[in-house]
């Protein structure tokens, strides 16, 4: 969580306190954790962390996935975003979990993303990361293949261009954002002899977003809209599934990339990886993509406060 402080921002944990002394004391670390208040000073040294204690069910063993503290960590979640929402955090950085042991303690959860987009009341989301020199969203995210098409829909593309062109306004400070909007199928449909949904569905939204003043690109073959001469000047590219554009991304930039959930009234970036149970507890992570998940939310939290400046800068310019 970021809490803003005059002249400082504070980095304060969600957690069981005893489970970051505990993991500390294992790595050898110089760690000195203190109690979180919205009202006491922000700590000057170094090798200080602010904590907002949750208590866990059971202790927790490195690299051991446990069902019973599956409330906990949703616990966490949910307090990061009603603190965001009642404005005593001003951003919140997600850690990976384990989706799998959360449904296996027999509660109903497909992700991160999702299950915030319900803590803050917002019927749509898009998910977007970042890195490597690209802003990838997508819009469908975790959908087995074999739904993906009956799940691109006019309003729904329409919905998702409308979050991606406010927020990249206004998060991101961009005051005309060209996005370029991959088709579904292999080579945007070859003119319908493989597929339709570029026909029916993607290019009708486009047009009628362009008319607003928009200013979209699309929709492209996705194999070639990933390239260089594609990408100039763009800043952003829009796939329609998960494993349309995130490869690339990934491969620009893993380890450093960016999770961005855009569309809720607060600000949520996230590292790009995942759990890596086995380096749990070893002290052998890389956390490049959570400094850069920090850094990103700190430069959106900036953005967000001053939004109208950025973009009359940029049209003024």
């Amino acid at each position: 969580m970021l809490a803003q402080h005059p002249g400082k921002t504070r980095i304060v944990v969600i957690a069981d306190r005893n489970l970051l002394a505990d993991r500390a004391r294992q790595l050898g670390l110089p760690l000195e954790l203190v109690d979180f208040s919205p009202a006491s000073a922000a700590p000057d040294q170094a090798g200080v962390l602010e904590v907002l204690h949750r208590d866990m069910t059971e202790p927790a063993v490195a690299g051991t996935l446990n069902p019973a503290n599956s409330r906990y960590v949703l616990d966490t979640l949910s307090t990061a975003a009603q603190g965001c929402l009642a404005g005593t955090f001003a951003a919140m950085v997600t850690a990976p979990l384990h989706k799998g042991v959360i449904n296996d303690a027999g509660i109903p959860f497909t992700g991160h993303t999702e299950f915030l987009a319900a803590q803050t009341g917002t019927p749509q989301v898009v998910m977007m990361l970042a890195g490597g020199g690209l802003r990838v969203a997508l819009v469908t995210t975790h959908l087995p293949l074999k739904d993906v098409a009956a799940a691109i829909t006019r309003a729904g593309l329409e919905q998702t261009l409308r979050i991606l062109h406010r927020d990249l306004r206004q998060r991101f400070g961009l005051a005309h954002p060209r996005i370029l909007v991959a088709g579904l199928n292999p080579h945007a449909g070859e003119g319908g002899h493989l597929g339709r949904e570029e026909i029916e569905v993607i290019a009708p939204v486009l047009e009628a977003l362009r008319a607003e003043g928009m200013d979209l690109v699309g929709p492209l073959p996705a194999d070639t809209l990933f390239t260089r001469t594609s990408l100039a000047g763009s800043d952003c590219q829009l796939a329609m599934y998960h494993d349309q554009g995130l490869p690339v991304l990934k491969y620009a930039s893993f380890g450093g990339g960016v999770n961005v959930t855009l569309g809720m009234p607060i600000i949520r970036t996230s590292v790009d990886h995942g759990t890596a149970l086995s380096l749990a507890g070893t002290g052998r992570i890389e956390s490049g993509s959570l400094t850069a998940a920090i850094e990103l939310a700190l430069e959106l939290v900036k953005n967000n406060l001053q939004p109208q400046r950025h973009r009359d800068t940029e049209e003024n310019a």
